[in-house]
């Protein structure tokens, strides 16, 4: 087993030394005066955990500014349109793209909501992060699609039991208004039997509330609980447009609600998330950025910023959400959720962290660090990125980057040409 001992390293304002064995912190103390493989100076640099990327769709990297300025609807047509030409190579060199820029911008887990999974988790394998990944339904109320689709899912599922330990398997249902109620609760099902977490968009925009309300007589949320969908396995993605029903049935069934707030802002989708209220209820609320095809970027950190101020301006509340909670918002509410044991630095934990750079403008004065890193700096400051006790980034690079971004830059033309 690897050792990685990180030498006076800032945690929680306190200096600290940091044992690394394997895939877990093993010592956190003030000293630790043993030998290790490899040995970091901290000096400088505070410690936190690694992000947890809650919503993706890792290969639409390749799609970044493809449709701008359009609402939800045209946005979605204009995807799919190129989506139709996605091949095993676009989706896996669209995966690493958005892997490399999740490293640099300190992310060490994300749960993705794509096509190909397999491309996905060899990109996932290659590049030291964690993934847990979705195999998605979108039947468009097709019911030979549907059946393909099962089929397929089953057999991925099947292939997945060989992937690496970073890579988990699980099922996204797109939304009910490209999925069957049949085919959903057949994926819900499937889910359930395998002890898999399901992926889904619900109540992303006014108008899907409306159309489900005039459709079924209730909210997507109500509609999917009549289903007997929801659970505590089920991460509800956006969940911009909820009714105070809506939040109770979350609380009672235990569902995990994403907030993914530069994307919603972008697409015009909405600004109003009910943090207050979903916290009030006891529901778990995390971070995603969404796809780089509709947010542009996959920086948690600037998410974070973006959330933390949206909230306190549309309340008029300052105080709605602290920085050391948007911290957990980011971070071990995302590992509650997918059942990983990551997201905070303790011993015992797997080793996934991230080294900031505290010596730049940013940071002087230094009296509160979180605000600092979220308010002040950006996700240049990340300077050494841990995952799984391998450390993937050092001094702000990543190994062969530069092949990386060459090789996805002629996937993308190639995609874009395709079409």
């Amino acid at each position: 087993m690897g050792t990685i001992l990180l030498k006076h390293a800032i945690l929680k304002g306190k200096q600290k030394d940091i044992l690394i064995k394997g895939n877990r912190i093993a010592v956190i103390a003030d000293s630790i005066p043993v030998r290790a493989a490899r040995e970091i100076d901290c000096t400088g640099k505070s410690v936190t955990p690694g992000f947890i990327n809650m919503h993706t769709h890792s290969a639409m990297s390749l799609l970044r500014g493809i449709s701008e300025d359009v609402p939800l609807t045209e946005w979605l047509n204009n995807i799919w349109s190129i989506e139709k030409h996605l091949q095993k190579e676009y989706v896996y060199w669209g995966a690493k793209l958005a892997i490399l820029e999740m490293i640099k911008t300190g992310t060490t887990c994300f749960l993705d909501m794509y096509w190909m999974s397999p491309q996905v988790a060899q990109a996932v394998e290659e590049m030291g992060i964690r993934g847990v990944l979705t195999y998605v339904f979108l039947d468009n109320y097709d019911t030979e699609k549907s059946e393909k689709q099962k089929s397929e899912c089953i057999r991925i599922h099947g292939y997945s039991k060989e992937w690496h330990k970073r890579c988990k398997f699980g099922v996204s249902i797109h939304a009910d208004y490209t999925v069957s109620p049949h085919t959903m609760v057949w994926a819900s099902g499937f889910a359930k039997e395998n002890g898999l977490i399901i992926n889904t968009h619900i109540s992303e925009t006014e108008k899907e509330v409306l159309s489900d309300k005039e459709k079924y007589g209730k909210t997507p949320v109500a509609f999917y609980d009549s289903l007997g969908i929801l659970d505590s396995n089920v991460i509800a993605a956006h969940a911009l447009w909820l009714e105070d029903e809506d939040i109770e049935i979350f609380a009672k069934r235990g569902v995990t609600a994403v907030h993914n707030v530069n994307s919603n802002l972008k697409l015009g989708s909405g600004y109003r998330f009910r943090y207050g209220d979903l916290k009030a209820a006891g529901v778990n609320v995390c971070l995603g950025t969404d796809g780089a095809a509709s947010s542009n970027n996959l920086d948690m950190r600037e998410s974070m910023k973006t959330m933390s101020l949206l909230q306190k301006g549309w309340t008029g509340d300052t105080t709605i959400l602290p920085l050391n909670e948007l911290m957990d918002v980011a971070t071990i509410n995302g590992a509650r959720a997918l059942g990983i044991d990551t997201g905070r630095i303790e011993e015992g934990a797997l080793a996934d962290l991230v080294l900031v750079e505290t010596r730049s403008e940013a940071f002087i004065p230094n009296i509160n660090f979180e605000s600092n890193f979220i308010y002040s700096a950006n996700s240049s400051c990340i300077d050494t990125v841990i995952c799984d006790g391998n450390i993937l980034m050092e001094g702000g690079k990543v190994a062969g980057e530069e092949q990386l971004l060459e090789k996805a830059d002629e996937m993308a033309w190639k995609l874009i040409n395709a079409t």
